[in-house]
C-alpha cells in the first residue's frame, strides 16, 4: 500500500469546519452537499485506512437534511450546525454499543449519550460515523481484537497511534473536519503528532465526559487550531455527569486567534529529556529545537529544562494499570478472556504475582508524578517538548517496543499532564526524512486551556508550511 499527495485545490470533505458554517450562511454550500462529499471520500478511503466503525451515510443524510431545513430557515443551532464530525467509539452514543476496541465485550446498546456526544448533537454537528481504537484503549495503535486494523494515512505501513487511532487517521485523511477522542496517558497527543494535526488535551475537567476517570480527558482533534477552538465553546459546556467535572465557566474560546506576538515575552520551558523511556529520535529533537528557535525569534524567553519524570513513575502507573486491566478481566467469563488482544491478556496477567505493597507503591506514583509536574512547570508560563520520543511505529505492532512488558516507553512526554491535570497540546512542527509528521507538545498551567490554544495559534503561524495532506489512491 501507498500514499501520494496532491496540491490541488480543497476539496468539500477538506474544507475546515470555519469555512463550511460560512459557507452555510452565506448560502454557498449546503450541509447535504458536503455530507454527500465527505461520505463518498470516506467510501473511497476505508478499504485501505479503516478508521471507521458504525459508519452510517444514510443517518448522516437524514442529519444533513434536517440541518439544511434549520438553515434555510434561519434557525441554525450554532456555527457546528450541519458540520461532519466523528465521535470515538469509547464515547457513548444512545442505542450503540460500545466495544471499547475488544472483542472480549458482550455488546450492548448504549443509553444515552455521553456528554461530549450530546454536546455535538445539541449543537447540530452530523455524526457521519464513530472512530476505531485498540483493546481497552491500552495501546497506542490501531491494533484491536474487534476493530480492522487502523492505518496511518501518511503511510499505510505505519501505525496512526492510539489509542484515539481512527479519528487521527480520520482527520488527517480529510474525513470531515471535527473529530473527538480521549486520553488518558497520550491518547490524543500521540495518534496527533503521527498524524499530523492537532489536538488539545485539556485540563482534567474542562470536558465533561462519562464515565470520568484519574487523568481522563476527551478532546478535539482536527486539522487546525481554529476549528479545535470552536469545538471547545461546545464541549467544554457542563454536564452534571462527571463528577470531575470543572465549574462552569465563560471562557471565549474565539480569542484563541492571536498574532505572533502573542509570543513575545513569554517564558518558555525546552523539554528534550523525558527522564524515563525511550531515547528521542534525533530527527525529533531536531524538529523541536528548530521549533524552539522559532519562539525565540518571536521574542519568547526560552530555557532548557531537566527532566522531572523517571522511570520508577512510568513503572508505577503502569503496574496500577496492569493490576485495574488483570481484575477487570478476571470478570470475564472464560470464552470471554480468550478474545482479548494476545498482547493486552499477556501484560494484565503479568500483574498476578505483584503483592498489596507493590501495587499501593505504583498507585503512589501517580501523585509523585503529578507533584513533579507541576514544580517543573512553575518557573514557566508554557512547556514546550516532543509529543512522543519515536516516530510511528508498524502497523501492526502493538507498542513501539513491542514487548508487552515494556508498553509505555513512548508516553513520558505525555503521561505527566494527564496526571498534573495540566493542559497540553500537540501541534505538527515538521517531518522526518521520509516525510511523516512529528508533533511539538505545548503544555501550559493547569486551567489555562485558552493559553495553550493561544501558543498553539502563534506557533501555526510562525512554523514553516506544512506539506499537503496525504490522498489515499
Amino acid at each position: 500500500m501507498s500514499t501520494d499527495v496532491s496540491s490541488s485545490s480543497p476539496a468539500l470533505n477538506e474544507l475546515s469546519a470555519r469555512e463550511i458554517s460560512e459557507a452555510y450562511r452565506d448560502k454557498r454550500l449546503s450541509p447535504v452537499e458536503v455530507a454527500q462529499a465527505v461520505i463518498a471520500h470516506i467510501e473511497r478511503c476505508e478499504p485501505k485506512l479503516q478508521a471507521t466503525w458504525l459508519f452510517r451515510p444514510e443517518a448522516a443524510l437524514e442529519q444533513a437534511r434536517a440541518s439544511e431545513a434549520r438553515w434555510q430557515r434561519g434557525e441554525a443551532l450554532g456555527p457546528l450546525d450541519g458540520v461532519p464530525a466523528t465521535i470515538k467509539e469509547n464515547i457513548a452514543t444512545r442505542g450503540d454499543p460500545m466495544p471499547a476496541g475488544t472483542a472480549a465485550v458482550d455488546l450492548k446498546p448504549a443509553t444515552a449519550d455521553a456528554p461530549p456526544a450530546a454536546r455535538l448533537k445539541e449543537a447540530g454537528a452530523v455524526i457521519v460515523s464513530k472512530t476505531t481504537m485498540p483493546d481497552y484503549g491500552m495501546l497506542s495503535s490501531g491494533l484491536s481484537s474487534f476493530h480492522k486494523l487502523a492505518r496511518n494515512p501518511w503511510d499505510l505501513s505505519r501505525t496512526p497511534g492510539g489509542s484515539s487511532a481512527g479519528a487521527g487517521a480520520a482527520a488527517a485523511a480529510g474525513y470531515g473536519p471535527l473529530h473527538i477522542g480521549t486520553d488518558i496517558g497520550g491518547s490524543l497527543r500521540l495518534p496527533a503528532s503521527w498524524c499530523g494535526i492537532f489536538t488539545l488535551k485539556p485540563s482534567l475537567g474542562r470536558i465533561p465526559i462519562d464515565p470520568p476517570y484519574m487523568g481522563r480527558a476527551a478532546g478535539p482533534m482536527t486539522r487546525s487550531v481554529g476549528d479545535a477552538a470552536l469545538m471547545m465553546q461546545v464541549l467544554s459546556k457542563p454536564d452534571a455527569r462527571d463528577s470531575m467535572s470543572l465549574p462552569p465557566q465563560d471562557i471565549d474560546w474565539a480569542a484563541y486567534d492571536v498574532t505572533p506576538d502573542h509570543l513575545r515575552g513569554l517564558r518558555i520551558g525546552l523539554l528534550l529529556d523525558a527522564g524515563c523511556g525511550l531515547a528521542v529520535e534525533p530527527e525529533i529533537e531536531a524538529a523541536v529545537e528548530h521549533a524552539a528557535r522559532l519562539f525565540e525569534k518571536a521574542g519568547a524567553i526560552v530555557e532548557t529544562m531537566q527532566p522531572f519524570m523517571s522511570q520508577a513513575m512510568l513503572d508505577g502507573m503502569d503496574h496500577l494499570w496492569r493490576m485495574r486491566s488483570l481484575v477487570d478481566m478476571k470478570a470475564l467469563r472464560a470464552d470471554q478472556r480468550a478474545k482479548v488482544l494476545p498482547y493486552i491478556r499477556e501484560w494484565a496477567e503479568s500483574a498476578a504475582e505483584f503483592s498489596g505493597e507493590h501495587v499501593f507503591r505504583g498507585f503512589s506514583q501517580f501523585h509523585a508524578t503529578r507533584v513533579a509536574a507541576v514544580q517543573a512547570c512553575a518557573r514557566f508560563d508554557y512547556v514546550i517538548s516532543p509529543v512522543s520520543p519515536n516516530m510511528p511505529a508498524a502497523a501492526e505492532a502493538p507498542s513501539p517496543t513491542n514487548d508487552p512488558l515494556r508498553p509505555l516507553e513512548h508516553i513520558g512526554f505525555t503521561v505527566p499532564f494527564n496526571m498534573s491535570e495540566q493542559p497540553a497540546s500537540s501541534v505538527n512542527c515538521g517531518y522526518s526524512a521520509s516525510g511523516l509528521p512529528i508533533g511539538l507538545q505545548i503544555a501550559g498551567k493547569r486551567f489555562d486551556d485558552l493559553g495553550v490554544l493561544r501558543v498553539s495559534r502563534a506557533f501555526e503561524q510562525i512554523r514553516e508550511p506544512q506539506r499537503p495532506w496525504p490522498v489515499l489512491l
